[in-house]
């Protein structure tokens, strides 16, 4: 009897060894096993990256290719000295008359309680499409607009639902960067009193991953205009907000900014405010309800968060020096 208990301590001890080695053997394929849909997937998010960069440098050269050519200034093509020809010219005479006093234009009112009503484009009523965006809707027909963030991204803008260029890039090839994307909401029959654009917000600063820059006051202070050209029309725009909110009503940063789309002139008024007071930076510039407003937003922390960078249009005859100089003034909360 003695001998047989080292016996089935040995077996125990065997059966303990084959055990542990069978657990460090599962281990071990399970560790190999995620490694390897690591690398797979940091291969295929390169991949997109670099299909993506493509696409859009592709499109790039086809809009920059077809910019309109910039006329020169009035004051230069009215003080040129006239073309050497043998043919003598007349100076005319004109006799001097009183000149005209300036008529106030009175200021229009707007009914608090009333939608922003539709207004046609008004250097193009016809809805004709620029010839470089009939180039680039030859590449893809939802391709509507061009974003232009200085220095920091030059993309096209495409529209269909909500969801189609989440994780499709402009040619509609699946790609973890998607496209940016203008709300489905927001249409182009004729001039919007709001435009929302959206983007992810990647790592690599592509997209709309490049819009925390802006929280950076200097940047701010230094870039604070923006270029959203549509098929119909271009488009120069200023910001008066850059801001993280929440979608969830009970947020203290809770901001119905998507509501700008179908809201009253009083609740567009009210939301502007709101974005003002929950920016980053203090708002130095004025914003009216009637303002074309656009809204740049990506997802920032938690699914509700997400970050808004807001500008209204500058206005016709309104000088952007004075603007940029205005923007000087705000400061950091």
């Amino acid at each position: 009897m003695n001998n047989r208990r080292p016996r089935k301590k040995l077996r125990t001890y065997r059966f303990r060894m084959s055990s542990a080695r069978r657990c460090h053997s599962l281990f071990l394929v399970v560790s190999a096993v995620v490694l390897v849909v690591c690398v797979w997937k940091l291969v295929s998010y390169a991949g997109d990256y670099v299909r993506s960069a493509r696409i859009s440098a592709e499109l790039r050269k086809i809009y920059e290719e077809n910019l309109p050519t910039e006329a020169l200034p009035t004051e230069v093509l009215l003080t040129e000295a006239p073309p050497a020809t043998d043919t003598p010219y007349v100076v005319m005479a004109y006799a001097e008359t009183p000149m005209a006093q300036p008529v106030e234009t009175p200021v229009p009112t707007i009914d608090p309680l009333a939608t922003p009503e539709p207004k046609p484009y008004p250097l193009n009523p016809y809805k004709v499409v620029s010839e470089r965006f009939r180039k680039l809707r030859r590449q893809n027909e939802d391709i509507v607009g061009w974003l232009t963030l200085g220095e920091l991204l030059s993309e096209a803008v495409v529209q269909r639902d909500n969801s189609y260029y989440l994780r499709r890039d402009y040619r509609g090839y699946h790609n973890i960067n998607g496209a940016i994307f203008l709300d489905e909401d927001c249409g182009l029959s004729t001039r919007p009193h709001t435009m929302i654009l959206y983007g992810h917000n990647m790592k690599t600063g592509a997209m709309f991953g490049c819009l925390r820059n802006y929280e950076n006051l200097i940047y701010y202070h230094n870039s604070p205009f923006v270029t959203f050209d549509t098929m119909y029309e271009d488009g120069r725009y200023v910001i008066f907000s850059v801001a993280e909110v929440s979608l969830d009503a009970r947020s203290r940063v809770f901001s119905g900014f998507y509501r700008l789309t179908y809201c009253t002139n009083m609740e567009r008024a009210a939301i502007i405010d709101e974005l003002c007071r929950l920016s980053k930076h203090t708002c130095t510039v004025d914003v009216n309800a009637d303002d074309q407003i656009l809204l740049l937003v990506t997802c920032v922390g938690d699914d509700t968060d997400r970050r808004v960078v807001a500008a209204r249009r500058v206005r016709d005859g309104e000088s952007e020096d004075q603007l940029f100089r205005q923007v000087q003034s705000s400061r950091s909360r």
